[in-house]
Order: C-alpha cells, then sequence, then structure tokens
C-alpha cells in the first residue's frame, strides 16, 4: 500500500470557500487572481438566490387563546402536571425520533 502524502497544513479560522478553490483553480487555469480583479467584477460574480413561495411555511398555527389559559393556569398554580404523562411523552418522542421514516 502506497504512504498516504498530506499537502502542506493551513492555518486555522474563518473558512472562505470561495477564496480558498477559486484561487487553486485559477492558478491552473492561469486566470487572474482575485485580487487583480476590480471590485464591480466580483460583485456581479456573486449568485443571486431566489425563494419560492411554495417553499414558504407561512405562520405557524397558534391558539392564542389556549396559549393564554394555560399561562394564566401555570401563574395561578392550576395548571395539572402529570409526572407519568410527562415521562410517557418523552418516552414517545424518544421513540419517534428513533424510527425510520
Amino acid at each position: 500500500m502506497p504512504p498516504i502524502e498530506l499537502g502542506p497544513s493551513r492555518p486555522i479560522g474563518a473558512i472562505d470557500a470561495g477564496a480558498i478553490d477559486a484561487r487553486a483553480v485559477r492558478s491552473a487555469s492561469g486566470e487572474k487572481p482575485a485580487a487583480a480583479r476590480s471590485d464591480k467584477a466580483q460583485a456581479s460574480a456573486a449568485p443571486s438566490v431566489e425563494r419560492s413561495d411554495a417553499l414558504d411555511p407561512g405562520q405557524p398555527p397558534i391558539d392564542a387563546d389556549r396559549v393564554a389559559q394555560i399561562r394564566k393556569a401555570v401563574e395561578s398554580g392550576t395548571y395539572p402536571i402529570v409526572p407519568a404523562k410527562i415521562a410517557d411523552a418523552i418516552i414517545a418522542a424518544g421513540m419517534l425520533l428513533r424510527t425510520a421514516k
């Protein structure tokens, strides 16, 4: 088995993937480095992202009246807390996360 050779190590810091990968490609292709190009050319080369309305989930379904009732019951100390029901819900949630969909 041939030995595994590692290239030079890079300093740890913020990753600018566009600058790192692009420099290697530019130097191999003979293209000018990013510093030599104008800022206007770099700005126009940035891709624009358009968001689709089809993927927008909209507002979450929150019943404000029910939230107010529960908040009032918790503040007054009349909200029923049943440890067995809480434990069952925690176990059920863990089972849902473990099963394949």
